[in-house]
């Protein structure tokens, strides 16, 4: 696995030097430091190869995280550690940057010391490393020997992602169901592919070790349960009936607190969460897609000197809901000199660095329609190539709105304190040059 894990700064000077395995020396770095840092064309990819020794390297804060093997290592699982390390500094220092780097070496290096052996990356829950690694001053022998119990359920138990000792004065839970839509249409309004890559946040503030359950309108737990809906809590209720509805989830990937059995047999998902914020599940849908917008775009190059646009766009959301930061790309020809654009709402400016045209409507409502037309000029070429019409692309975000029509059906907290809690839910669609339109 890894042989050896530096942290250089910016001017790729060594901070952090530590070597696992013989096979490597420490001058290494400075292999590094000339091929990448002082490079006049840095490589783009954060993998590199030199010889038979491979670098993996993450730039975060002004420093440059660096791994590095002479074996064929699992990419994905070391920069799944080097993205776990920045975790850790931020959780022990606030801030991982040179001068917390300068100012914690040897807590560094201790942690090193615990998250990897011999190149192996071990435990690297910040919960459980601050109960035996901690910057604090010598403890009594009580407090150690409580100390060192609790350290013993934490390596042996199964929530040593969490402390059993948290507590908080108002106990709440808020949930963020967050969709990013896929969308391939073609120039004639057929969908060519349409997904939603799905993640479900949490921020639990909850005393002790509570339990939690949590139900979605899964298409298998509806069909298997159909008379649950007499069972739905207030915050299924205030999902507007998710019971009318299902949705098929595919891919579906859970945090490490999560008990797989209970899913697999009953489609419930319980857990012993986190302290603080985590993503519980990750998901996709492919099926039943609704698209928040539906673009109609006509695009006609009139001779060599005209191009005309005429771009309808329609809300497909509910009325009561609203679309905020909706920006759509409209491409140009390489050789256009102005354009002229008309818009019903917001505003329209030609970018001729970036060859398109860009239209902003901070608030777009549901179930509204509106109209762009545009004139773009174009230049005299003495070889004119064929425009290649890049597709007018779309970002946005729908607040209370899910394109698979994922719904969370319920939220439960059972803790021996039998304390009240406050439950929160939010939805949000959205789409980053995802969500296409060719023309």
């Amino acid at each position: 696995m890894i042989s050896a894990f530096f942290i250089l700064n910016i001017k790729g000077e060594v901070l952090i030097s530590r070597l696992f395995r013989p096979d490597l020396k420490r001058s290494i770095s400075d292999i590094f430091r000339i091929h990448v840092i002082a490079s006049s064309t840095p490589p783009t990819s954060p993998l590199i190869t030199l010889g038979s020794t491979t670098f993996f390297h993450v730039r975060h804060g002004g420093l440059w995280l660096v791994a590095v093997t002479k074996n064929n290592a699992n990419a994905a699982l070391v920069f799944e550690f080097a993205y776990r390390f920045i975790n850790l500094g931020r959780s022990y220092f606030g801030k991982l940057d040179e001068e917390s780097v300068k100012n914690n070496f040897v807590l560094i290096y201790e942690l090193l010391d615990e998250i990897l052996d011999f190149g192996y990356p071990q435990n690297s829950e910040s919960d459980t490393l601050k109960m035996y690694i901690t910057t604090e001053g010598v403890k009594s022998e009580q407090a150690v020997r409580e100390e060192a119990s609790k350290i013993t359920i934490q390596a042996t138990g199964a929530t040593s992602w969490r402390r059993s000792d948290v507590k908080y004065r108002k106990n709440e839970a808020f949930v963020d169901v967050v969709e990013t839509v896929n969308l391939s249409m073609s120039s004639k309004g057929t969908v060519l592919r349409a997904d939603v890559d799905g993640q479900i946040l949490m921020r639990a503030y909850l005393s002790g070790t509570p339990e939690c359950k949590f139900g979605l309108n899964d298409k298998l737990v509806l069909d298997k349960k159909a008379a649950s809906s007499s069972g739905i809590g207030q915050l299924g209720a205030a999902a507007g009936g998710a019971e009318s509805g299902a949705v098929e989830l595919d891919d579906c990937q859970f945090h490490q607190c999560v008990k797989l059995g209970k899913f697999d047999s009953d489609r419930t998902i319980s857990f012993i969460p986190p302290d603080g914020e985590f993503e519980l599940m990750r998901y996709r849908s492919t099926t039943n897609i609704n698209l928040p917008f539906r673009i109609q775009p006509i695009v006609e190059e009139v001779g060599k000197s005209r191009v005309d646009y005429t771009v309808h766009v329609k809300a497909n959301f509910p009325a009561k809901l609203s679309a905020n930061n909706v920006v759509i790309k409209i491409p140009t020809p390489l050789n256009t000199t102005k354009v002229d654009c008309k818009v019903g709402i917001g505003k329209a400016k030609y970018v001729p660095a970036e060859n398109v045209i860009i239209w902003k409507i901070p608030r777009f409502q549901g179930q509204s329609d509106t109209t762009f037309t545009a004139e773009a000029s174009l230049s005299q070429t003495t070889h004119r190539k064929a425009w290649s019409r890049p597709p007018i692309s779309i970002d946005f975000q729908v607040l209370m709105f899910t394109a698979s029509g994922l719904l969370v059906r319920f939220l439960k907290v059972f803790e021996k304190g039998n304390y009240q809690s406050v439950k929160w839910v939010r939805y949000l669609t959205k789409a980053n040059g995802t969500y296409l339109v060719r023309i």
